[in-house]
């Protein structure tokens, strides 16, 4: 631990995020306001209650926070995403360099203790660095014009993301919840009707509706599916229809002002059952700072491409299942999880018990030269739904190479804070690589793009539903049967 010597209003504590435990003392887990990038944010009020933690936890920092009553008082997370090398180009690198000299700039930015305007022309709005490393930090700003500001100026690969003003529920995955995914890793075997339900996942459905998204076939007019955006409503009506058209009952979740809405898609089980195995992509996209354009063909058009295209198998084979199913597609992932956020809060309040959710986030960047892969998270989720996704793979995708992934953080966070197992696919065991992550030229007819590895993931991702959920073909229906329908 790294404890900074003052007098500060409150204490700052940044922990690694797979230090969390369930036995964490009170003073902590009573004071927790969230993961983000790969940390676990805590404001404590006494730097006594550190001395309480396990001894392994040492890779973290406490820092002094100084929020005047007249001064900022909204916190912001800001946090490079995991990149290849690839994408750290010189142009990139100025940017991140410019953003930090602007950041720190001794005039701007007082620290520990010192307010600095940031932003200059109409009405100042101060602000003041609290926390810094060299791909994350914590940034106090005085109102929403100044957190949209910073926003603007935040490098290509970078997010700021709001951290909450009061503390948040501190609930991780119970042990029941953890024996029940074990139950089904124990009992996982090659089925070979799981097998020919997924294998008739097709290629062609899927290019045919991540062109609509994309507005690469002219049909949708759909030029960004931003949060805010209009074309975010008409992407949101087009998937709902198409659920719907799949059999599965459908919602809109509004769940902000000016956001476009989470899509909840419902299968009842046929039995009576309190059980639920959920999937999910987000169907927001982001595209260059100042350009319009945001097809998000990849991020996350591959992931929502996945859960549509599962949607339609279902309809096609007729299956009913033991557990009800919910597919969903969040938006308001790009500002911070904020659709997932919501419907995992609000899953909670219920009482709902969530078997598994298994979160579908940027599946179709292939490396030229590299082996069609899947990346698992490393460090957010529960390693027990990883463990049961990577042999769920080897059975049914064996042409993936699967190992683990630093990228973070998608809508599966959500589920974990929330005390769900959870875990997240992702297009490669490394770090990101697409050069048109967050940028406008995210689109599916470009070199890279490869549907064959999202068909690939998404067998994976519903081979796991099946087996969560359990399953029925219909009466008289057999292997042979579905295999016709190919």
């Amino acid at each position: 631990m790294i404890l900074n010597p003052a007098t500060p209003v409150a204490l700052l504590a940044i922990l690694r995020a797979s230090d969390v435990r369930p036995n964490f003392p009170p003073c902590l887990a009573n004071n927790f306001y969230g993961i983000f990038g790969q940390q676990s944010v805590f404001k404590i009020s006494d730097s006594a209650c550190l001395e309480l933690l396990p001894i392994s936890v040492d890779d973290g920092s406490v820092v002094p926070l100084f929020l005047p009553d007249d001064g900022p008082q909204q916190l912001f997370w800001i946090q490079e995403s995991a990149i290849d090398n690839s994408l750290r180009t010189p142009e990139y690198e100025a940017e991140v360099a410019n953003f930090t000299d602007w950041l720190v700039l001794e005039e701007r930015i007082t620290y520990p203790d010192g307010q600095a305007i940031l932003f200059e022309g109409g009405k100042p709005a101060t602000a003041s660095l609290v926390y810094r490393t060299a791909n994350s930090g914590v940034v106090a700003v005085a109102d929403q014009g100044a957190a949209d500001i910073l926003s603007t100026r935040l490098p290509r690969f970078w997010k700021a993301l709001p951290i909450p003003a009061s503390p948040v529920s501190y609930l991780p995955v119970p042990d029941t919840a953890i024996e029940r995914v074990r139950d089904i890793l124990v009992s996982l075997r090659f089925d070979a009707l799981v097998a020919g339900i997924v294998n008739g996942i097709s290629v062609e459905q899927m290019h045919k509706d991540i062109r609509y998204l994309t507005n690469e076939d002219g049909t949708s007019g759909i030029a960004s599916r931003h949060s805010f955006h209009h074309g975010s409503r008409i992407a949101a009506k087009w998937l709902k229809t198409q659920f719907e058209d799949a059999g599965a009952a459908c919602s809109f979740m509004p769940f902000l002002e000016g956001f476009a809405p989470n899509i909840i898609c419902r299968y009842d089980a046929k039995t009576e059952s309190s059980d639920t195995v959920l999937i999910s992509g987000h169907y927001d996209s982001r595209g260059s700072f100042g350009l319009e354009r945001a097809p998000g063909g990849n991020d996350d058009g591959s992931g929502t491409i996945s859960i549509l295209n599962i949607a339609r198998r279902i309809k096609q084979t007729g299956i009913t299942f033991r557990t009800n199913v919910e597919l969903v597609v969040f938006a308001g992932e790009e500002q911070g999880l904020l659709g997932s956020k919501a419907y995992a809060k609000e899953l909670r309040m219920r009482g709902a018990n969530i078997v598994l959710m298994v979160q579908a986030d940027m599946l179709a960047y292939h490396v030229p030269d590299e082996p069609p892969q899947l990346g698992l998270a490393r460090f957010i989720g529960t390693p027990e739904v990883t463990q049961l996704v990577a042999n769920i793979s080897a059975i049914y995708s064996p042409e993936l190479t699967v190992g683990f992934t630093v990228v973070c953080c998608s809508d599966h966070q959500s589920f974990h804070e929330q005390g769900y197992p959870a875990t997240h696919l992702f297009e490669r065991a490394g770090p990101i690589a697409d050069p048109m992550y967050h940028n406008s030229g995210d689109l599916s007819d470009r070199p890279g793009y490869d549907l064959n590895q999202v068909r690939s993931i998404c067998k994976v991702q519903f081979a796991t539903l099946l087996h969560a959920a359990g399953f029925d073909l219909p009466e008289g229906v057999n292997l042979e049967d579905l295999e016709e329908l190919d």
